[in-house]
């Protein structure tokens, strides 16, 4: 039996796929004016999509984007290796529940692989446990605090 699903590690070509992740994760966080109020323009996203430092992975049904991942490949300092940080990650609801999730954490973990990264991390809020349950499964969880810092003002 063939997967309802196709996971597709986005490139340079894919701005539309991308602009169908961006809304899909405005519809799925409920966060519509975050992801869609400023569209980057398509020679921002065929640049971020050829980077280095980013990595979109879609799950696509036929034609429709139901589940996404964004992360970003950190370059480290101490060592020569990088780190992979899962930036967003989110499955249309009516599509949960159906291996969606792992199928595109598996994908990264290739993608990891190739770019020789040094571990794949994410953050869960507490509370969320699903989300918690899932990283569970597929990694060693750290107990840590998140902190927002504001950028100074001109100078």
């Amino acid at each position: 039996m063939s997967s309802p699903y196709f996971i597709h590690t986005l490139d340079g070509g894919d701005v539309g796929l991308m602009r169908s992740l961006l809304s899909m994760f405005g519809e799925t966080f409920h966060e519509v004016e975050t992801y869609n109020a400023a569209p980057p323009g398509t020679p921002y996203l065929e640049r971020l999509l050829r980077s280095d430092t980013f990595i979109a992975i879609a799950a696509l049904s036929g034609d429709e984007v139901v589940g996404g991942i964004a992360a970003y490949i950190l370059p480290k300092f101490e060592q020569e290796r990088s780190e992979i940080y899962i930036y967003d990650l989110a499955v249309k609801e009516a599509y949960r529940r159906q291996g969606i999730a792992t199928a595109m954490i598996h994908a990264l973990r290739h993608v990891a692989a190739l770019r020789d990264a040094h571990v794949i991390f994410v953050q869960a809020d507490r509370g969320d446990a699903p989300a918690i349950a899932l990283y569970t499964k597929l990694g060693v969880r750290e107990d840590v605090l998140h902190f927002d810092i504001a950028p100074a003002g001109p100078p």
